[in-house]
């Protein structure tokens, strides 16, 4: 990890985009956890799938396990399963903090990388090689979650119009 003013152009362009990314992301996890009916941000309303609240837990999980623990060293032990079962429901205001805090440490780890922070190589997570692609999937994996919050508060609000975030 370097120094910003040693980084390459490249690595400034990729720690700017993908923060910019992931902040746009974390706003649009904000939208749908109030966009849900007051209440039911716990409620799973199929038999199959997850509450908006329990995706907010485990993208939070994600991003700590994959980018705080992997790349930042940050010695967090993942839970994934109680990610999807815990039956202990944070406030909005805890659930909301706590994924900010990981993106916050996601924005933080990008700006502390330079061109072989990004290239360095990660076992065990095929397809992909590098810290960088890391990055990627967890970008790619909450845009797709959050898809599934925007189909999630409209399921628990039916009728309200609810307009794609994109």
């Amino acid at each position: 990890m370097t120094e910003p003013e040693l980084r390459s152009d490249l690595a400034r362009l990729t720690d700017d985009e993908f923060s910019r990314y992931f902040e746009h992301l974390a706003q649009r996890v904000d939208h749908f956890v109030h966009a849900v009916p007051a209440g039911s941000l716990w409620t799973k309303p199929f038999p199959f799938g997850n509450s908006v609240g329990h995706l907010v837990l485990h993208l939070t999980g994600n991003l700590n396990h994959y980018i705080g623990a992997m790349i930042a060293g940050s010695g967090y032990e993942r839970q994934r399963e109680k990610e999807f079962t815990d039956p202990a429901h944070p406030p909005v205001e805890v659930l909301l903090s706590q994924f900010h805090e990981a993106v916050a440490m996601v924005k933080s780890t990008l700006h502390s990388l330079d061109d072989e922070g990004f290239k360095v190589a990660v076992e065990h997570n095929v397809p992909i090689q590098t810290r960088l692609g890391l990055f990627l999937v967890c970008a790619a994996h909450m845009n797709n979650h959050i898809g599934q919050m925007s189909y999630l508060a409209q399921a628990l609000q039916p009728g309200n119009e609810q307009k794609p975030q994109w």
